[in-house]
Parts: C-alpha cells; structure tokens; sequence
C-alpha cells in the first residue's frame, strides 16, 4: 500500500493547479484529502500490526508457560 500512496502523491504533485477548472480543482482537494486519510490508516495498520504481533509472543509465551 505503501508504494501505491508514494505514486499517488508524485502524480498528485505534479499536476499543474493553475491550469485546472473550479470543479477539477475541487476533485483535487478531494483526492489529496482521501490521500491523507489512506496515509494515516496505512501507519493506524501498520501499528496494529505491531501490537498483534506482542500479543502473539504474549501469547505463544503463555501457552508455553503455561505448559510446564
């Protein structure tokens, strides 16, 4: 997702605002504020991943200990 975010901010970028109507510039304020919003879920996901694999260890751990 990472790679798609990163393409989708060089070609948002590189569009030429002066050039576009009032309704293209309004699809564009649009897009980057769906852009921010995928960006900010990508490291929300990314976190989430983090803790799932804690408590998995935690997990794993406690069964193991648990065992014994």
């Amino acid at each position: 997702m990472a790679d798609t975010i990163a393409e989708t901010v060089e070609l948002l970028y590189t569009i030429d605002q002066e050039t576009l109507t009032p309704d293209q510039q309004i699809a564009l304020g649009t897009a980057l504020a769906n852009l921010a919003q995928a960006e900010r879920l990508d490291q929300i996901n990314e976190r989430l991943r983090g803790i799932h694999q804690v408590l998995n260890a935690w997990a794993m751990k406690a069964t193991v200990d648990g065992g014994r």
